[in-house]
């Protein structure tokens, strides 16, 4: 980028343009991924819409390359390109809450921290993630799932609007009633179609939640995930629980006798009441006595935040996924193989829930396109030295790579990795994806918004 470049975009927008000559430069290029060492021409950190406009039109005009930054939780680290400009929507972080219409409007740079604090102040929320310093955009755009997917929907099922600027400088809000193709592609499709600077959620009634962990040794894998598999599709809605290979971590709520054992276990998220949350629980017992059980009354942030402090960001990160409709006996045995390999403290297999409600959505009313899948699964290799960095990645792929047999085929966009096919992402999107290239076509037909899970615009008819 030249010098007569920059001083275009810096006089174009309020917000900083930050570069290599900048003391800021090495912190605003970070990714929560540390495996992602990109380094971008500029960052510019835009205030509003209109600085979204502004860098938009600049960057196309310019020639240059174009990543969006939200919340910076991309595994591939698609919020960054080396040599082009990272727009990074962080100081548009701003929640509203109409509590009477039980909607929330989100800033682009908002993380789930920020509605998850904004919501619960009016006894309201969001089905989105497990942890609360994901972006908000990225999640939403990818479909979104979490603790309440069961009782409430994806994240997209949420969504009433969003406010657009397009690959022409462009700005639109899309909903049902405007640009309904675009609110549609939206909902699933990733951040192919343009930079989305504010999203309005419904909001549901969660309050306080009953938080439940419950351990069993790893040589019960197989009874364990014989049980979860049948259990869990046939539960109440009020109870979430998302199966998980761990390590234990040497923190509490956990004993100091489980300390360092890798274990297999259930994390549930109940929004029945107490006394019910704890009848539904007392389940745990069926495969097998657990080694650890514990349960707590908790505020619905704080259960979206349990995880921040042993997944900080800088961590080093390699994941893949893929959708499930069942658990077959032949995948338990590929799980109870790599769980015992578990490369890592940290790295983990989870497979959350995406039944319940999220089933009630018809397959064609959102570009999400696994309507009948019951689990999104993540295979994460995590370390924080780079040393192991190959040596997690491998493992996770070898692992995926066991498991894709037993799969439907296709994986949760945000669970992609660095380096899959163009393939995987056609598999993401089943027969939605010509419709989407289609939408592709309309709002983006020279793929600008191409530094993410791409796809390609259709050729015209």
């Amino acid at each position: 980028m030249d010098g007569t470049t920059l001083q275009g975009i810096r006089t174009a927008l309020r917000g900083p343009v930050i570069t290599a000559e900048d003391a800021a430069y090495d912190e605003a290029r970070k990714a929560y991924n540390a495996m992602i060492d990109r380094r971008p021409a500029a960052v510019v950190r835009c205030r509003d819409a209109g600085d979204v406009r502004d860098a938009v039109t600049a960057i196309r005009e310019r020639g240059l390359e174009i990543a969006v930054r939200g919340g910076a939780h991309s595994g591939p680290g698609l919020c960054l390109v080396d040599d082009g400009v990272t727009v990074d929507l962080s100081p548009m972080s701003g929640v509203r809450v109409d509590p009477a219409a039980r909607t929330a409007q989100v800033g682009g740079g908002s993380l789930l921290a920020d509605l998850d604090h904004a919501a619960h102040a009016f006894g309201l929320g969001v089905p989105a993630g497990i942890v609360s310093t994901t972006g908000v955009a990225g999640l939403t755009l990818g479909g979104g799932h979490g603790h309440l997917t069961r009782k409430y929907g994806l994240t997209v099922d949420s969504l009433r609007s969003a406010d657009v600027v397009l690959a022409d400088g462009g700005f639109v809000t899309a909903n049902e009633r405007e640009h309904p193709d675009l609110f549609w592609a939206l909902r699933g499709g990733g951040g192919n179609f343009g930079v989305v600077t504010s999203f309005t959620f419904d909001l549901h009634p969660v309050d306080t939640v009953v938080l439940g962990l419950t351990l069993w040794p790893l040589d019960r894998i197989r009874d364990v995930l014989r049980w979860y598999r049948e259990f869990l599709p046939q539960a109440p809605n009020d109870l979430n629980g998302f199966f998980a290979e761990l390590t234990v971590p040497p923190a509490p709520p956990f004993p100091e006798e489980i300390h360092g054992r890798k274990m297999c276990g259930v994390v549930w998220c109940v929004t029945a009441d107490p006394d019910e949350a704890e009848q539904a629980l007392a389940i745990v017992d069926e495969p097998g006595p657990p080694d650890f059980h514990f349960t707590t009354p908790m505020p619905y942030p704080a259960v979206q935040s349990m995880f921040d402090g042993l997944m900080p960001p800088g961590l080093q990160w390699y994941w893949r996924g893929d959708f499930f409709d069942r658990i077959t006996d032949e995948a338990v045995e590929v799980h109870a193989e790599y769980a015992e390999r578990l490369p890592t403290g940290l790295s983990t297999m989870h497979m959350y829930p995406v039944d319940g409600a999220a089933h009630e959505v018809a397959p064609g009313d959102t570009a999400w396109a696994y309507r009948d899948a019951v689990w999104s699964g993540i295979v994460a290799g995590i370390d924080p030295d780079p040393a192991n960095a190959e040596r997690i990645r491998q493992w996770c792929v070898e692992y995926w790579e066991a498991l894709h047999p037993h799969s439907m085929g296709g994986g949760y966009v945000n669970f992609m990795g660095t380096g899959e096919r163009q393939d995987r992402v056609r598999a993401t999107y089943r027969d939605h994806y010509d419709r989407l290239a289609d939408v592709k076509r309309t709002y983006d037909p020279g793929n600008f918004f191409r530094a993410n899970q791409n796809i390609a615009p259709s050729a015209p008819s």
